[in-house]
């Protein structure tokens, strides 16, 4: 019997074992499992905070009902489709953009059997950087999917239902430019804005014959005129705006009416349009370049006015606030003040700007003015030119195609551009002589006949000279321009000392103006040949310089050989200026072009002015398809007062053979030099 008791105890011992080793089993399961559908709940509540926070940032509102309890929004009275439009409507009249979401998490909690989302969004509103946004919420189980408990503060924080988020906006006003003595060449003006009132064009037949009489007087289709009159938020009493006109050019026509509209406006016009240049509304290219820009912002689209744009255009400003008209509410979301843009003062003086463009009047050419003294520019001239004021309004393509299509190039700012220089030049090559001592005041050359060649080896080229003077020094070679007497000294100084002469003239340097242009060129690869040292010499060979640069090189002969550093900003600070030649060198110069002037026979006599001690030289460059044959000529002439050097022009005509060389530029342009002592 104790045997079997035994066994019976040994066999309850086993069982007891048994079935807590079985319940072990089990809670290990049934814990595994827990805890792997717990880790996949945390996974798939993620995935959907993840979800519904990248379509915001990637602003698809449509896809964001896909994410959301329909519980949360039975609560907060919205539907699926409500809430994805409150979220376009909101984000699109912020502005909203480059959304980014940060410190995205999910908590589990254990006495809801939800999980508790925060996260954080940082963008880019109309009115710049938005301060970072804090959110949170809950994330539910419905049915077997995780879903984000929506609510209005989703959008931003603290919004409810009723609330409404407002942007108003302060438009930074745009800069003027303005000339050395305050007057504007860039500024706001007073325009009329076209439009139709729907209800005032009748009806039917009426309408028809309106909106065509409308069409003929403003030149516009009528398909636009339509297209307008289409738009979702026209109404009967609306106006619908056209075009903007000049106040000067106001038609009349049943329907048509005006509003006063701000816009850029150019008071000189055509006169500084390569200068000035022009505003308009940003391309989509201009946004892709610069993303803080928005569709309908206006910055400049040429010359100094894109040059200064970031300046000029200052920085709007504005608020975005959440508001409640129910509880008249009011919290600010975004303030930002605005910033005005800078004025930006020019050298430029407007009225001898103003004279050199009407002066050239339908010539081909361009005017430089300059201070020799200090680099300032006076005037920036090229003709012919377009109307940038119609840049502004809006030109047709019609129009901008004429304009595109002109051989005369009228968007070719050829103050800037680079020419032969011609006989102006042979100032300069006489004070790099007188600088090396092979050219001398009372050194004569004996010349024979209007051609000369060094020898033989030169073929068939001839330099050749329109005087027959036996006897010529450098006074009588300035005096008559004469081609011969400085290709041989050219040749006799030679093609170093030429050279380095030249390179302080600042040849092959580029200056910081705030407009392209090349550095003036002695040659294209060294002055290698005998006859291209010869050309150069007397402004032909492959020289290229623009008015600015010939202006800039030549105010070293009138201020005692010092050449100044070119300005434009009046804000800028004067750039070291260069002694570009020895004064006594720029002083025996300056000499010879004071007697150019006042010499009946000198070729500048026409330039003379009672009572003012004008120096002068003119010039002629020949432009050749092929060495030996006949090309078109541009004419030159530069001229300052020898006893008060507060300018020096350089005038330019493109194509004056048979027209009187640089006669006829000194005819056009001597108004504007007797303009300096008005």
């Amino acid at each position: 019997m104790a045997n079997l008791n035994g066994k019976k105890g040994n066999n309850k011992k086993a069982i007891i074992i048994g079935s807590i080793v079985a319940v072990v089993v089990l809670a290990g399961i049934a814990i595994y499992f827990f805890i792997q559908n717990q880790h996949k709940d945390e996974k798939n509540a993620l995935a959907a905070a993840e979800t519904f926070t990248s379509n915001i940032a990637k602003e698809k509102f449509d896809k964001l009902g896909n994410s959301v309890s329909s519980e949360s929004l039975k609560k907060v009275e919205f539907t699926k489709k409500e809430m994805e439009e409150k979220y376009q409507a909101v984000y699109d009249g912020i502005g909203a953009k480059d959304i980014k979401v940060k410190n995205l998490k999910s908590v589990y909690d254990d006495k809801e059997n939800k999980f508790n989302l925060t996260y954080e969004l940082e963008m880019r509103t109309s009115l710049g950087k938005l301060a970072t946004q804090k959110y949170k919420t809950t994330i539910s189980k419905q049915d077997d999917d995780w879903k984000i408990d929506w609510k209005p503060a989703l959008i931003f924080p603290g919004m409810v239902k009723t609330d409404k988020v407002r942007m108003t906006e302060d438009d930074a006003e745009r800069g003027q430019i303005v000339d050395r003595n305050g007057k504007p060449l860039a500024t706001t003006g007073q325009f009329a804005e076209a439009g139709v009132v729907p209800s005032k064009l009748g009806e039917g037949d009426e309408k028809v014959k309106n909106i065509a009489d409308i069409s003929k007087k403003l030149d516009i289709s009528t398909d636009y005129i339509n297209k307008q009159l289409e738009q979702k938020w026209v109404q009967a009493d609306s106006f619908v705006p056209l075009v903007t006109l000049n106040k000067d050019k106001l038609p009349e026509a049943t329907g048509l009416t005006y509003a006063q509209k701000e816009m850029r406006t150019y008071p000189l016009n055509e006169a500084t349009s390569h200068l000035i240049g022009y505003v308009g509304e940003v391309s989509a290219e201009d946004i892709e370049k610069n993303p803080k820009l928005s569709v309908g912002d206006v910055i400049g689209k040429s010359g100094l006015e894109r040059y200064y744009d970031k300046q000029l255009r200052g920085k709007n400003g504005g608020a975005i606030k959440i508001i409640n008209d129910q509880t008249k509410q009011e919290d600010t979301l975004q303030k930002i003040d605005k910033k005005n843009g800078e004025e930006i003062k020019l050298t430029i003086d407007a009225d001898v700007q103003k004279k050199a463009f009407d002066s050239l009047g339908s010539e081909t050419g361009a005017v430089t003015m300059i201070n020799p003294t200090n680099g300032e520019l006076l005037a920036l001239v090229s003709t012919p030119s377009y109307d940038a004021n119609q840049m502004v309004l809006g030109i047709t393509s019609e129009d901008y195609a004429k304009y595109n299509d002109d051989k005369r190039l009228p968007f070719l700012a050829r103050y800037a551009n680079r020419y032969a220089p011609g006989s102006t030049f042979k100032t300069i090559t006489a004070t790099i002589g007188l600088d090396t001592g092979i050219t001398k005041p009372d050194k004569v050359r004996e010349i024979s006949g209007l051609q000369w060649q060094k020898d033989a080896s030169w073929g068939k080229y001839f330099v050749t000279r329109v005087h027959d003077v036996p006897k010529v020094n450098m006074t009588d070679a300035l005096v008559h321009s004469d081609n011969i007497y400085f290709a041989q000294e050219g040749l006799e100084i030679g093609k170093d000392k030429l050279t380095a002469g030249l390179k302080k003239f600042d040849f092959d340097k580029e200056y910081n103006l705030p407009f392209t242009m090349k550095p003036a060129q002695i040659s294209n690869d060294g002055l290698n040949s005998e006859i291209l040292l010869a050309d150069t010499s007397y402004g032909q060979g492959e020289l290229l310089m623009s008015p600015i640069q010939q202006a800039i090189a030549y105010s070293a002969i009138a201020n005692d050989g010092k050449m100044p550093y070119p300005k434009l900003d009046t804000k800028e600070k004067a750039g070291k200026e260069t002694q570009a030649t020895e004064a006594a060198s720029a002083n025996q110069v300056k000499a010879a072009l004071v007697k150019t002037v006042s010499d009946p026979a000198g070729t500048a006599h026409a330039l003379q002015i009672q009572g003012h001690n004008i120096a002068a030289k003119t010039g002629t460059a020949e432009l050749k398809e092929k060495q030996g044959e006949d090309g078109l000529e541009n004419g030159f002439v530069y001229a300052f007062d020898a006893d008060n050097p507060n300018y020096l022009m350089v005038g330019m005509i493109e194509n004056v053979k048979g027209r009187g060389g640089s006669g006829l530029v000194i005819d056009k342009l001597k108004p504007v030099i007797e303009s300096m002592y008005k």
